[in-house]
This record gives structure tokens, C-alpha cells and sequence, in this order.
């Protein structure tokens, strides 16, 4: 939660975070399946979770906390990671979230697992985006997503490397898709990838971000 405050405070237009549940399905934010005194978080009913790790938030917290700011929320729902669910609850249970919250937080929801992102689109109207890793082709990724009705690719920024980051934008947009690039840190390949005209860059500095789209103006400290 301080980390969502410090993004606002450094002038981010959103924050991305990790969505993962717990055993009596509340929706937390969390990067890793496990948590140090927890263990397997779909392993622990929610109580004992907050009464172990008070700074893990529910999904609505953070909401809370970010609200004005766009809101990236990851599915994590991969196989072979210990919370691996087939059902696919995770996917019902944001879409439930949103859907009680009356849609009123500005968001995308993304995941690696097309499976899990087709579940939550055929659940919620909100937009979705396909994750993906290094090695993935992003044309090849971009039309599996534009196929299947996604509204963004997400490719890694490591991932640009066999394809100029124009050609994947000129194609995403040619199909009607945001081009949202993680994780950009170092300034000139924030402004080549600006240049390339994707849709936003995903960054653990915001600040140096702004500096380098010549937004700097606006960071509150």
C-alpha cells in the first residue's frame, strides 16, 4: 500500500499489481504464491492471512488506495505455481470484485494464462491484456490476443528484442490493441519505445519516467 502511495506521490498515470486468493476466496494482492509467515496463501482463510501479514490488502483495499489512478490487476493463475486453479475461481471472483464495486475504478485486467484471461472476459466487460515473456514472439501473441477478443498486448520489454517495437505497435493498432511494455527502467528505452508509439510503459520509476516523456513537471515530492 505505501508502494501505490509512493507511485501517486512520483506522478504515475497507474499502478499494476498481483491478484492472487485466499482459501475462503478473498481476493489479495500478492506477487508469489507463498508469504513469509503464511506459507501458500490459497492454503490460509483470510483471517489468519490478515492476522499474520496485516500489509498484505485485499484487492478492494488497494482499489481503495489507488482510486483516480489506473489499475493493472494481474491474474496469477499459472500452472505449476502451487496455487494453480483450472477452475479458474480467481477469474470469477475480480470480476465479482468489479462488478460490486459498480465498475467505478479505472482498470485493465491482464494475466500469462490465456485461459484465465478468457474466463475473465467472459465474465466482465472490463478490458483485458495478454501477458507474455522473453521468448514469446509479440506478432505471434498479438494475434492469439486480437483472437480472442483481448484489448492489450503486454510483451515483455526483453521480448522486443527480435522485433522492432514500431512494427508491433504499427500491428497491434492496426488490430485495434494497446501496446502496454513491461518492465522499462532505463531512460532512452522508455523514449525509443515513446518514439515506437506503444500505449503506456510498465516502470519501477515513475519519476525517472516522467523525466523521460518530459512530464516531470507534475510529481508531488
Amino acid at each position: 500500500m505505501a508502494a501505490f502511495t509512493r507511485a501517486r506521490e512520483l506522478g504515475a498515470d497507474g499502478v499494476e499489481l498481483d491478484a492472487r486468493r485466499s482459501a475462503d476466496d478473498v481476493v489479495v494482492v500478492h506477487h508469489d504464491p507463498t508469504a513469509r509467515r503464511v506459507g501458500l496463501l490459497a492454503g490460509q482463510p483470510f483471517a489468519a492471512l490478515r492476522a499474520a501479514r496485516p500489509d498484505i490488502p485485499t484487492l478492494d483495499e488497494a482499489l481503495d488506495a489507488c482510486a483516480g489512478l489506473t489499475v493493472n490487476v494481474e491474474l496469477k493463475n499459472l500452472p505449476g505455481q502451487r496455487d494453480y486453479d483450472p477452475g479458474e475461481r480467481l477469474a470469477g471472483l475480480v470480476a465479482d470484485t468489479l462488478a460490486r464495486r459498480g465498475h467505478r475504478d479505472d482498470t485493465l485486467v491482464s494475466s500469462f494464462n490465456l485461459d484465465t484471461l478468457d474466463r475473465f472476459r467472459a465474465l466482465d466487460p472490463t478490458p483485458t491484456g495478454f501477458l507474455t515473456l522473453r521468448g514469446f514472439d509479440p506478432l505471434t501473441a498479438l494475434a492469439l490476443a486480437a483472437e480472442r477478443g483481448h484489448r492489450a498486448l503486454h510483451p515483455d520489454v526483453r521480448g522486443l528484442d527480435t522485433r522492432p517495437a514500431a512494427v508491433v505497435v504499427d500491428a497491434a493498432h492496426q488490430a485495434g490493441l494497446a501496446v502496454h511494455v513491461w518492465t522499462v527502467n532505463r531512460r532512452a528505452t522508455i523514449v525509443t519505445l515513446a518514439a515506437a508509439g506503444v500505449d503506456a510503459v510498465i516502470t519501477d520509476v515513475p519519476d525517472v519516467a516522467r523525466a523521460a516523456l518530459g512530464r516531470d513537471d507534475a510529481p508531488l515530492s
